[in-house]
Order: structure tokens, then C-alpha cells, then sequence
């Protein structure tokens, strides 16, 4: 493989654009070597009230994200988490747009090497026509506990990583990823 550490990421947002919308619930395991070596996670207040559509979808209610931090207080913590392995989500474009714009908010750039699970997967496996996240907890009948929860999510995220370094050999799972791998505008 071509790095050791790979920070397997999801967030539930207010919506679906990073400019105007907000996280208000993050997941992270961070894997090295192929083992977990650490997780996070933590619903996060918003600025703005949770749409009744997004609570339904979710399961996140205003309520919950009541007494939760705002995503200025855990950036530091979300920060030093992703900082020194790959940061990996299904859809990455929509996680990293959502963290890179709450890091501008603050008056902080937020950039870092990113891979994208559902590229990923339309790379091994183009015989399938569908490679969203409910496709691939089908296709491989994998227990998700909490869907559209982020660590739900994230750990279905793990069970698929899992399931690649089984079927793959590591030459050619790591050829595939340094392809799609998403490097730091410098």
C-alpha cells in the first residue's frame, strides 16, 4: 500500500452543501497496518436548526445536537486525527467539501491526501452498476447498525476495507489506490 494509515471518515450535515451548510455528526476510525488503532466520533451543534427532512434521514434531532460542541471546539481534535494518514469516506467530495469549508469558517485552510471508496470501488469491481454505500452493504450482506449515522456509516466503511484487502492481492489493491488517491493542492 502505498501509505500504512488511513482515517476512515464519515459526516451527517444539515444539508448537502459544504459552503452553507454544517456537520453535525462525524465518525472517524483510523486504521494502520490494516488494524484499528483508534476511533472518534461526536455529534456536533449547528448554527442553525436540523430540518425535519434531515432528522428523518438521520435520526439526528435537535435535541440531541443541543449540548453537543460546536465544530470549532472538536477541530482541533478532527485535525490531528486526519493528519497523518489518508483520509477515506464513500463519496470523499462531499466529507473533505464539508470539512475543508468549517476549517474556512474558521480562518483555516484544511487539505489532506484523500481516497474515495466509491471511485474505489467502480475501479475493482466494474462489473457491478451500482457502488453506493447501500449497494455495497447488499452486495456483500454487511451489518450496518445505525445507516446515515457517521459511525454507522464509517463502520460499514471498514467491514468493505476489509473485504478489498481479503479479495485483492496487495499489489494490485495498491496500484488501485495510489490512482485514485487525491493528493494536497500545495
Amino acid at each position: 500500500m502505498p501509505h500504512n494509515t488511513y482515517c476512515l471518515l464519515d459526516t451527517e450535515t444539515t444539508g448537502i452543501s459544504g459552503k452553507r451548510d454544517e456537520i453535525i455528526d462525524i465518525a472517524i476510525i483510523k486504521i494502520k497496518d490494516g488494524k484499528i488503532i483508534d476511533q472518534y466520533e461526536t455529534l456536533v451543534r449547528p448554527n442553525a436548526r436540523i430540518s425535519s427532512f434531515i432528522q428523518n434521514y438521520t435520526g439526528i434531532t435537535n435535541d440531541m445536537v443541543l449540548d453537543a460542541p460546536r465544530f470549532h471546539e472538536v477541530a482541533d481534535n478532527v485535525q490531528e486525527f486526519l493528519s497523518d494518514g489518508v483520509l477515506v469516506a464513500h463519496n470523499v467530495g462531499f466529507d473533505f467539501s464539508f470539512l475543508r469549508h468549517e476549517f474556512e469558517r474558521m480562518g483555516r485552510l484544511f487539505d489532506t491526501p484523500r481516497l474515495c471508496t466509491v471511485k474505489l470501488s467502480r475501479h475493482l469491481y466494474p462489473q457491478f452498476p451500482k457502488h453506493g454505500l447501500d449497494a455495497i452493504i447488499e452486495r456483500y450482506d454487511i451489518d450496518c447498525s445505525a445507516r446515515h449515522r457517521a459511525m454507522g456509516d464509517t463502520e460499514v466503511l471498514w467491514e468493505f476495507w476489509q473485504l478489498l484487502n481479503q479479495e485483492f492481492a496487495q499489489e494490485d489493491l495498491s496500484k488501485a489506490l495510489k490512482n485514485i488517491m487525491t493528493h494536497p493542492k500545495k
